[in-house]
């Protein structure tokens, strides 16, 4: 009959040979599911890095980016509503396109105009101020970005509520609204014409009297 110590030795070394041949089992590369899960993880991590490093900067931005002021849902009402809105330059310049380029429109129609001028300045191939993307061209008779810069009248403001609400549009989309009504639009046009250009670029959307399009990268402007 073994002795108490001489059993518990047996005891512990047997735990100690059970342990080490489980380890030897757990630990082999061909049986392990931790190492085959690894693997799959760092494949799928991996296109993941690959798809992310794709982005540019904006639209990384706009992916992680909580969402701001949104402009769905914004009425006549809610406009009439919120506090006169005022701003520097950005404001001022966007507020007087928005007044010649669309106050006979919905609000969705005014939201889709300040959309093209605020994607064209986040465009490289035009200049980077809001300023300077509304009045591009200016100078030039007909041959301006926005008709009404070198049309050849005055830019006078007599319609002062509509003025008010155009205002208040340009102070919420400068403000970060995002901008999810014309998927990116650089350009349009009113139904009544029918430029070169249109005939190249996508159409993203239809908004009352207007025409949205994404300019391609690769097209040369006409």
């Amino acid at each position: 009959m073994l002795k108490p110590a001489i059993c518990g030795a047996a005891l512990v070394m047997g735990w100690v040979l059970g342990t080490a041949a489980m380890a030897d089992v757990t630990l082999s590369a061909s049986n392990n599911p931790t190492i085959a899960l690894n693997d799959r993880l760092g494949s799928l991590f991996g296109s993941e890095r690959s798809a992310l490093t794709s982005l540019k900067t904006k639209d990384f931005v706009r992916l992680v980016e909580a969402p701001k002021a949104a402009t769905q849902g914004l009425t006549v009402e809610k406009l009439r509503a919120m506090p006169v809105a005022s701003g520097g330059d950005a404001w001022k310049c966007l507020a007087e396109a928005l007044y010649f380029e669309a106050r006979g429109e919905t609000v969705p129609g005014m939201v889709g105009v300040a959309e093209v001028i605020l994607n064209r300045v986040d465009d490289p191939r035009y200049p980077s101020s809001v300023c300077g993307v509304v009045n591009q061209g200016t100078g030039e008779r007909y041959r301006c970005q926005f008709t009404y810069t070198c049309d050849g009248r005055p830019e006078t403001i007599n319609e002062a509520r509509a003025y008010e609400r155009v205002g208040k549009i340009a102070r919420v989309m400068l403000d970060g609204a995002p901008r999810s009504l014309t998927d990116g639009a650089t350009h349009y046009h009113t139904k009544s014409v029918n430029p070169r250009w249109a005939r190249v670029f996508p159409r993203t959307t239809t908004i009352g009297y207007h025409h949205f399009y994404r300019e391609p990268d690769r097209v040369a402007r006409n």
